[in-house]
């Protein structure tokens, strides 16, 4: 790290250990001034501090000073919101810094109710090992990093080659943009259901009991419900601190829904593509909540996983030409192709498909890709759409998926050619 300022220790924990400090005096004030004054200050200072260091290149341009950014500066801030807006009685210094920086969810979330998790920081027993929760936790977090290593990163190698040849300006066929969403959508639920699970297993290991924050979104029968399981603490905290204080359903809603989802893209990433996405999160919420017509079950479902995953086109795209390359593929508007050695063993595809050597941008560019990436899609789509989640099954078949797994997720531990970090935590 030496010679790299932006790698500095001091640089990275230096606001967030200055953050803590300054947010329990603050809290310390309300709590014994009862001030409307210090909340209002408390909020702004870390809202400010969150826009100095995540957004002053994207507000200012070139002309913004070269920021590092600090260690989990943006959940770390909406845990100290939420900290000083419900006014918990604050616990001393110690016990406040453990629940800000408690390393299981310092950079990714939950984003949790310091009500629900300080009590269980100050416990008794806190320190005290407990076999039942070892062995639960350990099992949880083992099969997160299953999802995280086996299904994840198989997925964001599919995603990768497809968005980064959009990025490219190159013009994509239908197969290939498709899969290339498709893929991304399942990398992205197994990369963040699978950092929610380890995080749930670690902290469950040291006897603290985080909330629910993955409840199979991609289930879910409309976009409404897509947003009640999909980053669940994320979701209640634009409820309770954003939506409803902006009047919620009370006062104009479709404003209030499409300010907190255009917010919401924004926290995501300073970049105006985020923004595009959250304002299409926005639009889709404004409709579900203006639709007056009944919707068979399954065409409403459809349309949910449709909406989402077109949504999270810009969400992967490094640039608008990058998601207007994908989208005009995915709309086949490049043509339909399947490799000829495919199209020669199924002759039905010719009817809407024309034959190539192969898909260039499909997997691997081999004419095996494309059964391939086939199979793989059709196992992870299974697996998101008709299974439960970790936590709602039961230990007997908790222990069946982890042996299912845990040779991929050795083999891919050891012997994957790199280490694909964690896709929330760029955010």
């Amino acid at each position: 790290l030496r010679g790299n300022p932006k790698s500095d220790a001091s640089v990275r924990l230096g606001p967030l250990a200055g953050s803590v400090l300054v947010n329990h005096t603050i809290a310390r004030k309300i709590q014994s001034a009862g001030s409307r004054g210090w909340l209002t200050a408390g909020i702004a200072l870390n809202l400010a501090m969150l826009g100095w260091f995540k957004y002053a290149a994207f507000l200012l341009g070139s002309a913004a000073p070269d920021i590092a950014l600090p260690l989990a500066i943006s959940f770390s801030t909406f845990q100290q919101i939420m900290f000083l807006a419900d006014k918990t009685p604050v616990p001393p210094l110690l016990h406040y810094a453990a629940l800000v920086t408690f390393f299981p969810h310092l950079i990714a979330g939950p984003i949790v109710r310091p009500a629900e998790i300080v009590p269980q920081l100050m416990a008794q027993g806190f320190c005290r090992p407990d076999p039942e929760n070892l062995s639960a936790g350990l099992l949880i977090f083992l099969l997160g990093l299953i999802k995280k290593l086996v299904l994840a990163d198989m997925f964001g190698h599919f995603a990768d080659i497809g968005f980064g040849a959009a990025g490219r300006g190159a013009a994509l066929t239908f197969f290939e943009a498709w899969y290339a969403a498709l893929s991304y959508a399942l990398q992205i639920y197994f990369d963040f259901s699978g950092y929610s699970d380890m995080a749930t297993g670690l902290a469950r290991m040291m006897n603290v009991r985080f909330p629910l924050n993955f409840d199979s979104p991609y289930q879910a029968g409309n976009i409404a419900g897509f947003w009640r399981r999909w980053h669940i603490t994320l979701s209640v905290f634009l409820r309770d601190y954003l939506y409803i204080p902006l009047g919620g359903g009370r006062h104009d809603a479709v404003r209030n829904l499409m300010i907190t989802m255009l917010l919401c893209g924004l926290w995501h990433g300073a970049a105006w593509r985020f923004v595009l996405w959250g304002g299409l999160h926005g639009g889709f919420l404004t409709v579900h909540r203006l639709w007056r017509w009944p919707m068979p079950r399954t065409l409403a479902h459809c349309l949910t996983l449709f909406a989402v995953v077109v949504a999270w086109v810009p969400f992967r795209a490094t640039s608008f030409g990058g998601t207007l390359a994908m989208l005009s593929g995915m709309a086949g508007m490049n043509g339909i192709a399947v490799p000829r050695a495919i199209a020669d063993a199924l002759p039905w595809l010719t009817v809407f498909a024309r034959p190539v050597t192969l898909l260039p941008y499909l997997g691997d560019g081999r004419t095996l890709s494309f059964p391939e990436v086939s199979i793989c899609l059709a196992l992870g789509w299974f697996i998101v759409l008709a299974l439960p989640s970790v936590h709602r099954m039961r230990n007997s078949s908790r222990y069946w998926a982890l042996t299912a797994g845990f040779a991929f997720a050795v083999q891919a531990l050891f012997f994957a050619p790199r280490v694909a970090p964690f896709v929330y935590f760029q955010f």
